[in-house]
């Protein structure tokens, strides 16, 4: 591994074909440091050390950027937390419109903290469940991009995310060692809900186990009974 995580992220990211300048960079320092500061009194995440933070949650959040397919101009990241993978993504691509949702206040307090010192703009920071999102006529389906990490079973996470992917985007699922499993497991609710799998990738970071992403194209538009009501896609996935 490397003592300049700095220099490891900007060679793994240039190899990705995503090269970050030296203001992305700075970003990136100044995220970090927010996030041991915030994590110090609210429980953002387990992951503490610098390496860790740059390797497992911000080169973990970029390599999305490798599958997403054409550059989208929306990205929804459900279930946001400490803002992976949504604001890694912005950093890398400042254009992109980014909408983050997380049920828990204290995460989405941070979220707009982090927001407003590293300067961002086109950000949209939301308290509240992913199911009433997806009910919301302005917010169904107009989305390039949704990611959600971490967040349930794929046969749930498709009921949350699905219905908020445009027609020709893209649900992007980073997962572990059961991905494949999941995804044959997801495949009945998936065609469901107007999606379709395109892939199971394999993500290779650095000293880290092989993770793998789920993508999942929207192919038709979801019917309208979906997603059901705030936990039920919980008790009784698809």
């Amino acid at each position: 591994m490397s003592d300049n995580p700095d220099a490891l992220m900007a060679a793994t990211a240039a190899a990705w074909g995503l090269p970050l300048d030296p203001a992305q960079l700075a970003q990136f320092r100044r995220y970090a440091d927010e996030l041991a500061a915030w994590n110090a009194h609210t429980n953002l995440t387990a992951i503490t050390d610098r390496e860790g933070v740059y390797v497992r949650h911000f080169l973990d959040s970029l390599a999305l950027a490798r599958h997403w397919g054409e550059a989208p101009d929306t990205l929804l990241d459900i279930g946001s937390g400490a803002g992976f993978p949504g604001l890694p993504l912005k950093l890398l691509r400042p254009t992109l419109a980014l909408t983050m949702v997380d049920s828990v206040g204290k995460k989405t307090a941070f979220l707009a903290h982090l927001t407003a010192q590293l300067g961002l703009t086109g950000v949209r920071v939301i308290t509240g469940r992913v199911e009433a999102l997806g009910r919301d006529l302005r917010e169904r389906e107009q989305y390039a991009v949704v990611t959600a990490r971490a967040v349930a079973d794929l046969r749930v996470l498709v009921e949350y995310g699905l219905p908020l992917v445009r027609v020709g985007g893209r649900l992007l699922a980073p997962k572990g060692a059961a991905a494949h499993e999941e995804a044959t497991a997801a495949a009945r609710a998936i065609k469901l809900l107007g999606g379709e799998i395109l892939g199971v990738e394999l993500i290779a970071l650095p000293g880290v186990e092989p993770r793998h992403l789920v993508v999942i194209g929207k192919v038709a538009p979801t019917d309208g009974r979906y997603p059901r009501p705030v936990g039920m896609p919980t008790r009784k996935p698809l």
